[in-house]
């Protein structure tokens, strides 16, 4: 466990007790776990929406113009993120990545206010394996943009950091899976 400011421990605790199921569960990977953790039940909540942009600006980097990534999961996280940074005077463009091309209007995979040469933070709720992080990466750097960051609320995975390190991306999590109190589940 990391050493968590009052932020993160506050978010912590409201991961615990809106999102973290114990029980016997089948990961997307299709691996068994003792733990699930339904990040949306935290991020979508108003008391915990605040808390979740703070933690997520913290670690956003100062050149960053836009946030978004894979939509479901990153939605609501790019979303709350850009909203809050512009009640402090930080402008981010938000976006989502569609999980397939759009066929109609003007098409592409990006929706949302992204323009190539936008210095972006891909994000995610929750991450294991990191797969939907590099996708919406790769996405965004075929668009004309450039990746100056991965992050996730909870990295319940362990190995994104290194997974990312090999596309010479970096990756920095609000919280861990030992920030809340369970092993890594690995990325495999």
């Amino acid at each position: 466990m990391s050493e968590l400011n009052p932020t993160q421990l506050a978010l912590a605790a409201h991961l615990r007790e809106h999102s973290v199921k114990t029980g016997d569960f089948v990961l997307k990977s299709g691996k068994r776990s003792s733990w699930f953790i339904d990040s949306k039940q935290t991020v979508c909540r108003p008391e915990a929406m605040v808390l979740v942009a703070h933690a997520l600006l913290d670690l956003v980097p100062p050149e960053a113009t836009a946030i978004g990534g894979l939509t479901m999961g990153a939605d609501p996280v790019a979303f709350v993120t850009a909203g809050i940074a512009a009640t402090e005077g930080r402008l981010l463009k938000a976006f989502s990545v569609r999980k397939e091309t759009k066929d109609h209007g003007a098409g592409g995979r990006i929706a949302g206010a992204l323009e190539p040469g936008d210095k972006v933070v891909i994000t995610e709720d929750t991450v294991t394996r990191g797969t939907s992080l590099l996708e919406a990466a790769h996405v965004a750097q075929e668009f004309g943009c450039e990746v100056v960051l991965l992050t996730a609320v909870v990295d319940r995975g362990g190995t994104v950091a290194a997974m990312a390190a090999a596309e010479g991306l970096a990756f920095s999590a609000v919280l861990t899976a030992p920030d809340l109190g369970f092993a890594y589940e690995g990325g495999s």
